[in-house]
């Protein structure tokens, strides 16, 4: 594998991790927008306006889009979070051509009233959709409670209310502000050439408006805070908890994430025998999430109501254990072979390798290989972990919670 960038004249970064040995070839236009960006008037609008990249340009319609990824059997998609918005695709080389054309075409869509429109109403379906999923329910209110006051608690969707009042211009203009060329990173991995990926994104990128949207990233300082929706309907109690980990810049991500799969993996974890093996929780897990300047450990549990306070009670004690005396060097090993096994498995296709080659790109400004991370986890400590507790010990700061129960 060889790395390459290059950057545009209007501030788009390309980078490509090329392969011949592979037999396929992947695309991705990372835009560094999602809700944390958006003003709450305009709640929802990024996750929206990704549904709109596919109701085509100026060249191609909607069908038009769908035809031509179907015709050369391109693996595509998009998807919004909170701070980044992804197109992509996966294709044979000799169709990046044609695919790299219609994924920027998504980027530039013509955001017409009438598509705007039906549009709106698939948002809204898909809003009532997810209210109907209680641990979605639960997240969602996580979110907004431990980030009360700081913009990574804003929804992804938005709200009924706040997708119902937007309008047309709105999102234009939204797009006109964060569409720039320095919040957009091109990344490529897989077998093709340099210089067509260069060539290509000259051609169909060039003439993009330069600029980059700015982004405040002070670290949230969240409070304790607890939400709680009863559903007498359902016949689980489901509860996500949060608390403060380091940012996706820190020295300590990657402790962190070793942390977590000791701790909180779905299998072979300290959450995993003491609630899930046992069959005390239907699920119990504890996964790190980095973000622009600040982090967070997400504890989800799912049992029945009843047990719902023993069980917590039990995570709460396995978290004061790990944050006084740390974990086992056998522990910490297990853990660095299972995220080694799973960045290898990943990278074995060109597509598995798109979403750490943009988001290293994104968030770091750099490139790291499969054999860096490799190298970078293998070379982790103990007392790495131990200085990570110390400055971001495990927690249960904030609870959200869904369910019969009416009070946690």
């Amino acid at each position: 594998m060889k790395f390459h960038e290059a950057k545009l004249d209007n501030g788009i970064s390309v980078i490509g991790e090329l392969n011949p040995s592979v037999l396929s070839v992947a695309a991705a236009f990372f835009v560094k927008t999602g809700a944390r960006d958006e003003s709450m008037d305009v709640n929802g609008v990024s996750h929206f306006l990704e549904h709109m990249a596919f109701k085509g340009d100026e060249k191609h319609s909607a069908d038009d889009v769908n035809r031509i990824f179907d015709e050369i059997g391109a693996k595509y998609n998009a998807s919004t979070s909170e701070e980044i918005t992804m197109f992509y695709a996966a294709v044979l080389p000799e169709y990046l051509p044609s695919v790299f054309e219609v994924l920027a075409g998504l980027l530039q869509p013509s955001i017409r009233q009438a598509d705007f429109e039906v549009e709106r109403k698939v948002i809204l379906e898909e809003i009532g959709m997810y209210e109907d999923q209680p641990s979605f329910i639960a997240y969602e209110n996580a979110m907004k409670t431990h980030f009360e006051g700081h913009p990574l608690g804003q929804s992804i969707l938005g709200s009924k209310e706040s997708i119902a009042a937007l309008k047309r211009d709105q999102m234009a203009r939204y797009h006109d502000e964060r569409y720039r060329g320095g919040n957009i990173t091109i990344a490529v991995a897989g077998n093709t050439d340099w210089d067509q990926v260069v060539k290509l994104s000259k051609k169909w990128c060039g003439a993009w408006p330069a600029g980059r949207a700015p982004r405040p990233t002070d670290e949230a300082r969240p409070k304790a805070g607890k939400t709680i929706v009863t559903k007498e309907s359902s016949t689980q109690q489901h509860v996500m908890q949060m608390a403060s980990g380091p940012a996706a810049n820190s020295s300590l991500r990657l402790p962190a994430e070793l942390l977590s799969v000791v701790i909180g993996d779905d299998s072979g974890s300290r959450l995993y025998w003491d609630l899930v093996d046992p069959g005390l929780a239907e699920s119990a897990d504890l996964s790190y999430n980095e973000y622009d300047g600040s982090g967070t450990y997400l504890t989800y549990l799912c049992s029945t109501p009843e047990s719902t306070a023993d069980n917590l009670k039990r995570i709460a004690e396995i978290y004061d254990d790990v944050n006084e005396n740390g974990i086992t060097e056998e522990e910490l090993e297990q853990a660095k072979n299972k995220v080694a096994s799973r960045i290898v498995l990943r990278s074995e296709r060109p597509m598995g390798r798109l979403s750490s080659l943009g988001s290293n790109w994104v968030y770091r400004g750099e490139y790291r290989s499969v054999q860096d991370d490799l190298d970078a986890f293998r070379k982790i400590t103990g007392g790495d972990v131990r200085a990570l507790l110390t400055k971001y010990p495990l927690g249960q700061l904030t609870t959200s919670t869904v369910g019969p129960l009416a009070t946690i």
